[in-house]
C-alpha cells in the first residue's frame, strides 16, 4: 500500500478482529502462536475495503457456518456493515497442503538441518501465498484487500478449521 493514500484510503482498515472460537479446539503452542501474530500484524498494518457506501475503520468477525467463511463486518461500536460469505470448497486443498507443510517444518525446526529447514520454509510460503492470492479473488467484487491483509487473513482461515 502506498504511502501517499487518501484520508478515505486510511479509513478502509480492520482495528478489531475475532475468531468464532465456540467451534475451535484446544490449539497447540505453534499453531495459537501464529493466529496471536496474525492478528498482530493484521490490525498494525491492513487494508480492508469491503466494497460498497461504507465508512471504516472496521471489525471483522470470522466464522465457518455450512461450509462456508463468514466475514461479518461490523464499525468500530460493533454495527453491521456488511456480511461476506465465501465457499470454503476452493481453500479445503490448499488448507489441507498448509496443515502438513507447517506439521513438517515444526518438526523439522526440532531436528533437520538449517538448508532442509529452509526448503521446508519456502513450500510453506509458496501455498501461504497462493492461499492469499486466491482469497483476494474470492472477495473480488466484494472487497478489496491488500496482499499483506490477505496473508494474514489466510493464517486465520486455517486456524478456524481446527476442529474436534
Amino acid at each position: 500500500m502506498d504511502d501517499d493514500r487518501t484520508e478515505r484510503d486510511a479509513s478502509q482498515r480492520l482495528t478489531n478482529i475475532a475468531l468464532d472460537e465456540h467451534t475451535v479446539v484446544r490449539r497447540s503452542a505453534e499453531v495459537e502462536h501464529e493466529r496471536a501474530v496474525a492478528i498482530y500484524d493484521l490490525l498494525e498494518e491492513n487494508y480492508f475495503a469491503p466494497l460498497g457506501d461504507f465508512q471504516g475503520p472496521y471489525s471483522l468477525h470470522l466464522s465457518i457456518e455450512e461450509n462456508r467463511l463468514k466475514l461479518d463486518v461490523r464499525s468500530e461500536a460493533e454495527q453491521p456493515v456488511t456480511a461476506i460469505t465465501l465457499a470454503l470448497t476452493p481453500f479445503r486443498r490448499l488448507v489441507k497442503d498448509y496443515f502438513t507443510v507447517c506439521e513438517t517444518y515444526f518438526e523439522a525446526i526440532r531436528t533437520a538441518s538449517p538448508s532442509r529447514i529452509e526448503a521446508i520454509d519456502m513450500g510453506r510460503r509458496a501455498l501461504h501465498n497462493e492461499g492469499s492470492e486466491l482469497l483476494r479473488e474470492r472477495l473480488d467484487g466484494k472487497a478489496e484487500i491488500d496482499l499483506a491483509t490477505a496473508r494474514r487473513l489466510f493464517t486465520l482461515i486455517c486456524v478456524l478449521h481446527i476442529r474436534g
